[in-house]
């Protein structure tokens, strides 16, 4: 689904990038930021969830910090079994989000776990029941992009 993102959109875009405020009134906070009000704040957030333009809303987590674990993963899946692999990996609570690209491992996911060692736990999991090797990319260093929207 195309959606046109007008500059309220951008500029609320933007500002959540800049962190959530932790009040009694957080969305009256955010709306006053971007000249607006809570009700149209709220709503415009769920057109953009609705229409796949914000994927996620929610906190980061610095999972090491935390003792957990996370690991971008991927399978080479035959197209035949895409979607049932997906239904399979998609059930498991440690299935972060998944992706699927145009390329030999053509399935890439994150596992997200409470400890280090539920990682291998995961791994198995995922290979026991769809018979496929899961190839895991520890994180090594860490990167972050602040993607800012022309308002």
């Amino acid at each position: 689904m195309t959606s046109t993102l007008d500059t309220l959109d951008r500029h609320l875009i933007n500002t959540l990038q800049e962190g959530f405020p932790l009040v009694d009134e957080p969305w009256r906070v955010v709306a006053e930021a971007v000249g607006s009000t809570p009700e149209e704040v709220l709503e415009r957030v769920r057109r953009l969830r609705e229409t796949g333009v914000l994927t996620r809303f929610g906190p980061m987590f610095q999972i090491e910090r935390l003792g957990g674990r996370f690991v971008l993963a991927a399978l080479a899946v035959p197209e035949e079994r895409f979607d049932a692999v997906t239904a399979v990996v998609n059930a498991l609570p440690e299935v972060a989000h998944n992706y699927r690209r145009t390329h030999r491992l053509n399935m890439w996911f994150v596992l997200a776990t409470e400890k280090p060692e539920g990682i291998a736990g995961a791994i198995a999991k995922i290979e026991a029941a769809t018979g496929l090797p899961v190839f895991a990319f520890p994180k090594h260093r860490e990167f972050f992009v602040d993607m800012r929207l022309q308002a």
